[in-house]
């Protein structure tokens, strides 16, 4: 491919849409709280077994965070976490009409 064929496209606020999958707003949400997740993990330090503990959930959740397997996981399970994590979660919730996105999926720009 050369790079007259290359052209930039600028996806939306929200990948999941871009991608087409179903409910891509809630992938998005439960995508942001299970980074929020690693995050706490990764500046305590904490191991599997010890974040399971704290965030009284199994080990086999933890790891299903850290590898992105949310299927399992509902948006308020995931703050639940959060909250027994010892940090609080703030949603903040813009409402649109459909197509009013700040970029729209697709749309190529040059």
């Amino acid at each position: 491919m050369s790079d007259e064929e290359l052209q930039l496209v600028r996806g939306s606020d929200n990948p999941f849409r871009d991608v087409g999958l179903s409910d891509p707003d809630t992938k998005l949400m439960k995508a942001d709280l299970a980074a929020g997740i690693l995050r706490i993990l990764r500046e305590r330090d904490l191991s599997g077994a010890k974040a399971a503990e704290l965030a009284r959930v199994t080990e086999a959740d933890i790891s299903r965070i850290r590898n992105a397997d949310l299927n399992r996981f509902t948006i308020d399970r995931l703050v639940k976490i959060v909250n027994r994590l010892d940090r609080r979660t703030e949603v903040g919730v813009t409402m649109r009409p459909r197509g009013q996105d700040a970029f729209e999926p697709g749309a190529t720009h040059p």
